[in-house]
This record gives structure tokens, C-alpha cells and sequence, in this order.
């Protein structure tokens, strides 16, 4: 079975989600502004996803897949923090520079690519204090370690100030589109599997004021 394990940090704790988290969930679309239109349908959604999301964990080890899918990341004490996670992501990664660099030069820079991605977000109230990027790293060595990965990638907006600074905090390349299309591919960060890069004690200094 391919089951990712709860992983523990200095400060904390990263595994599988459970129902109990529903209302953690909904909290954390609200605060991310992932959460549109009635709020009684958007619980709803979060419920129906949950649901999936906890039978996906078991499915997939089973089936001896990659380990996909979001993790509750919490204190010690079991206080809800975030959620960090796994993801497939495809896209024309060819694209952005830091990609095309290490294509075949015949290669189509517009075919679309398959590659490991991280999510990650934190409640408003525990941004700030550096538990994305503790439990962002701490993944990223277990994929590294574990299954031997040779890289992970991270997406996110042209704005999104708080996971570019993540994505720097983490090591990794930072790459922009120089195209306007596709749109929702924008900024890109990319991370090799050196271990250089990673805290084997998954430790890592704070910075004061520093959205995470």
C-alpha cells in the first residue's frame, strides 16, 4: 500500500482528513475566498467533497497509486491549521523558461505535461507564522525520500504575494508565464529532488509578518 503515514514536525502534525473537519474546512474556503454564493450550498459542497476525500486516501493506497489528495495540517493539541496536499497537475509547463530548459529541444512547448503539485493554505487566523511552509517542506521530503521523486511544482496567481513567498521559502524556482494563455497557468514553482534544499528535521526560522 502507497498510504502516506501522519507525518509530525517540530510544531506540527499532517494527516489524512476526517469528518470532524468539515466546519475546519468550510472555514478555511471562507477565508481563502474559494467559498461562492450561499453559504448553506457551499457547507454542502465541502460535506460531499469531504466524503470523497476521505474514501479517496483509502482507494488510492489499495490501488497502489501515488499518494493524492489533501492533508489536515494541525498543532499538537489537534488545533486545526490548513491543509496541505498532493495533486496531479497537468499543463503546458513548456511554457515558462525554467521547464522548456530541461525539454528535449524538439519537444512542443504547448503539450500539456504531467507533474507532482503541492497545495497548501492556512485559516487567517495561523497565517503568518510559517506552518505552510513547515508542512509544505515536510512533504516534500517524504516524497523525496519515500518514493524518489525527481521534482514538485506548486501553481498560483500573479498576486498571490503569500505562496510566492512560501515557494521561495521552500527553495524553489519561481517561473511566470511570459504568455497570456493559458491564464490560469501564471506563476509556477518548481523544486528538484537534491535534498540540499531540505531540512531533514523539517525546521525552519519564522519571519515576522510574512504571509503563509
Amino acid at each position: 500500500m502507497t498510504t502516506m503515514p501522519v507525518l509530525e514536525t517540530a510544531r506540527l502534525h499532517i494527516r489524512p482528513p476526517e469528518m470532524d473537519d468539515l466546519e475546519a474546512i468550510h472555514q478555511l474556503y471562507i477565508d481563502a475566498s474559494w467559498a461562492e454564493g450561499d453559504q448553506a450550498e457551499e457547507r454542502q459542497k465541502r460535506h460531499e467533497w469531504l466524503e470523497w476525500a476521505v474514501r479517496n486516501h483509502r482507494a488510492l493506497a489499495h490501488m497502489y497509486q501515488p499518494p493524492y489528495g489533501e492533508r489536515v495540517v494541525t498543532l499538537p493539541n489537534g488545533t486545526f491549521v490548513g491543509m496541505v496536499g498532493v495533486v496531479p497537475s497537468l499543463a503546458p509547463f513548456g511554457l515558462l523558461p525554467a521547464f522548456r530548459a530541461r525539454m528535449n529541444e524538439n519537444a512542443d512547448p504547448n503539450q500539456s505535461i504531467t507533474e507532482v503539485g503541492l497545495f497548501w493554505a492556512a485559516l487567517n487566523k495561523h497565517r503568518g507564522q510559517g506552518y505552510m511552509t513547515e508542512a509544505a517542506r515536510c512533504v516534500i521530503n517524504y516524497l523525496f525520500t519515500t518514493f524518489n521523486l525527481n521534482r514538485v511544482v506548486a501553481q498560483t496567481d500573479y498576486d498571490n504575494l503569500a505562496s510566492i513567498a512560501v515557494m521561495r521559502r521552500l527553495g524553489m524556482t519561481i517561473d511566470r508565464n511570459p504568455q497570456a494563455d493559458p491564464p490560469w497557468l501564471q506563476v509556477v514553482g518548481l523544486l528538484e529532488n537534491t535534498l540540499s534544499k531540505i531540512n531533514p528535521q523539517n525546521r525552519i526560522e519564522t519571519s515576522e509578518g510574512l504571509q503563509q
